[in-house]
């Protein structure tokens, strides 16, 4: 079929769902300014950043009803968009894409995780724009960004429409699965750290996904470890594996039988058979069956905590599998 038989219909459609979905469109240059933007529509307006779901979800308005009074670009707003390091901490900004994330040195040595995570999620063009904070605003359980926060030990910086600005663990930005604890017609979500990984700690993800169709994971691994002096025993850890309950958790039972063992092959894997049975993930018409996610939790410990625990002995960090699509 030539283009010309099929651009009117493109065009067509185009006018029909997509415009207008909004009216006026702000780029504020501040976290206070975008606060005031929201504010000054009394809910009619929405912040955008990558726009990859918001935009999905504006495609899906039912016709007849009024387009949003406004869209809240916040890419211009710096301390959103910046990758910092400061006195032993890591401060990623909400708005910063998938792809600054993987470009970032930074990230890669010292929340290997976090890269590995921000890498597969979607194809290049999506990892361009989709940021950090899209996830966990939307409150999505098996964001891969998310996953690997939790294991991290991050917090999020939210700036509430109230006027107070405060520090809070991302676990408790998450109610339920798309139920945030953010209203975002109100409040900003700001950015994130936690501590960067020193000497005998590493972090390290994996994830298993449907090989055609929607690109959903079917389960995501993110593990954080330290080593004592002797790099033979686990003194502390952090599991995420998601998504397996309603929001993202820790894997405190997998944590705690391993947590000052001494490191051996046979200890990994059976504790990664325990977690098996313990952690009870639900199966999901879109993902794949109870059964069989249980048994990837399995694989998946398998594979993620020998080469966390590789990196924090040998204390070099390369990122795997990131780039792919």
């Amino acid at each position: 079929m030539s283009p010309r038989k099929v651009l009117p219909g493109v065009v067509s459609l185009y006018r029909e769902r997509l415009v207008p979905l909004w009216e006026r469109y702000h780029t504020p240059r501040t976290v206070n300014d975008a606060l005031a933007c929201l504010a000054r529509y009394e809910g009619r307006a929405r912040l955008v950043a990558g726009g990859t779901d918001l935009l999905i979800d504006m495609q899906h308005v039912e016709k007849g009803e009024h387009p949003l009074a406004a869209l809240v670009d916040v890419t211009s707003v710096s301390e959103m968009t910046s990758i910092s390091e400061s006195h032993d901490w890591l401060h990623v900004g909400a708005a910063v894409t998938h792809t600054s994330i993987v470009n970032s040195s930074i990230v890669e040595r010292y929340a290997t995780c976090l890269v590995e995570s921000c890498g597969v999620v979607g194809g290049l063009q999506v990892r361009n724009v989709a940021t950090l904070g899209g996830n966990v605003a939307h409150a999505l359980p098996a964001g891969d960004g998310t996953t690997s926060l939790v294991a991290l030990g991050a917090e999020a910086e939210v700036a509430w429409h109230n006027g107070i600005r405060e520090w809070l663990p991302v676990t408790q930005m998450f109610r339920g699965p798309g139920i945030s604890a953010l209203d975002s017609r109100q409040d900003v979500l700001v950015g994130f750290r936690f501590r960067s990984s020193r000497d005998g700690e590493a972090s390290a993800f994996k994830r298993i996904m449907r090989p055609q169709g929607v690109a959903l994971p079917i389960l995501g691994c993110a593990v954080w470890v330290q080593l004592d002096e002797s790099h033979q025993v686990l003194k502390d850890l952090r599991i995420c594996i998601s998504p397996v309950e309603r929001v993202p958790v820790l894997a405190a039972a997998v944590e705690d039988s391993l947590r000052g063992q001494i490191i051996s092959d046979a200890l990994i894997r059976k504790v990664a058979s325990a977690a098996r049975d313990q952690l009870g993930p639900r199966a999901s018409k879109y993902r794949s069956s109870a059964a069989y996610r249980s048994h990837m939790i399995e694989t998946l410990l398998n594979q993620v905590l020998p080469l966390a625990i590789a990196r924090a002995r040998s204390g070099v960090a390369r990122a795997e599998g990131v780039g792919l699509g």
